[in-house]
């Protein structure tokens, strides 16, 4: 394959979450420090959307990755991943329970309820939280969601036992703007919507996954190609990875580097990509801080940090 060609340790372009390989352009970063404020604070619910392609579930594994790693927290965060959520009621309840390894018969919901509060509340007095992470949200039934809503009522009397994590499609955010969802809206602590990556983030984001990825001297990518990319892939990162894969692949099958714009044509095409519209280049615009997110800052910034530096600290309690 082409690894050896280009000096690299593994495939820096693959389409699976791995954390390792998270970019954290401007709209990124924002994301994960608000769904780590959320989190961390102890706020409730948290609501994380974007179109198709843009990096929501490696953004949710980088986020669990830093609330649950022992090197990383004095004291980690229970977690639950719920990824496929065409769930009944019942099923969504057990789903949760063994996602939390709570063991209780199955069938009993008012058990269920009280085992899972009662796990809640072992982990809040060993000083932590936990949280449920809920991918490709936009797929829930009003149904679910109210069953969700009602989960989040097992709260102590001084903070909330249970964070709860949307991430889903641009579709998430007219779902929960409907009218009958505004008792879970008035839920919701912190927003964010993620945007394809501008020309200069995605040069950042190539060279970073190649660096990530063993490289140690200069990118086959030069500035025409990278331009390239970015005209096809509209700043997608999930094209940006299946069209730097293919030119790769077909740089090393010719024998050229480093890679040209014909290659990056040639791999377009492959894709179906070659009559895309020029992406339209936008900075997109920070979210505002509130000052309660603004405590929370330096901790989070500092666990950010400390996940890409793979430094030691202690969880600061919120």
């Amino acid at each position: 394959m082409y690894l050896e060609y280009f000096n690299l340790n593994e495939e820096p372009f693959r389409l699976t979450p791995d954390p390792r390989f998270l970019h954290l352009a401007e709209p990124h970063r924002d994301a994960l420090r608000m769904l780590l404020q959320t989190v961390v604070m102890r706020k409730g619910f948290a609501v994380c959307a974007g179109p198709v392609g843009t990096g929501k579930t490696t953004l949710l594994h980088a986020a669990i990755h830093i609330l649950t790693d022992r090197t990383l927290a004095k004291s980690p965060i229970a977690s639950a991943m719920i990824v496929h959520p065409l769930l009944s009621r019942n099923e969504f309840l057990e789903a949760l329970l063994e996602e939390f390894e709570v063991c209780c018969p199955a069938g009993n919901k008012q058990r269920q309820l009280l085992a899972l509060q009662q796990m809640l509340l072992e982990v809040q007095g060993r000083g932590s939280t936990a949280v449920l992470v809920i991918d490709e949200a936009h797929l829930l039934s009003m149904d679910l969601l109210e069953e969700i809503r009602l989960l989040s009522n097992l709260d102590s009397y001084r903070e909330k036992l249970l964070q709860v994590i949307l991430c889903g499609q641009s579709e998430l955010l007219p779902l929960l703007a409907r009218p009958e969802m505004a008792a879970l809206r008035q839920r919701i602590a912190g927003q964010c919507v993620l945007r394809p990556l501008t020309l200069a983030e995605m040069r950042s984001y190539v060279i970073e996954r190649l660096y990530v990825a063993g490289l140690k001297g200069s990118s086959p990518f030069p500035g025409p190609a990278l331009e390239l990319i970015h005209h096809f892939s509209q700043g997608v990162p999930r094209r940006i990875n299946l069209i730097c894969t293919d030119a790769l692949a077909l740089a090393f099958e010719s024998k050229r580097k480093p890679i040209e714009p014909d290659i990056i044509q040639e791999a377009a095409a492959a894709l179906g990509l070659a009559g895309a519209s020029p992406g339209k280049s936008t900075t997109g615009s920070r979210p505002r801080s509130s000052p309660e997110a603004q405590v929370a800052a330096s901790a989070v910034d500092t666990l950010m940090d400390a996940m890409r530096e793979g430094r030691t600290i202690a969880r600061s309690e919120p």
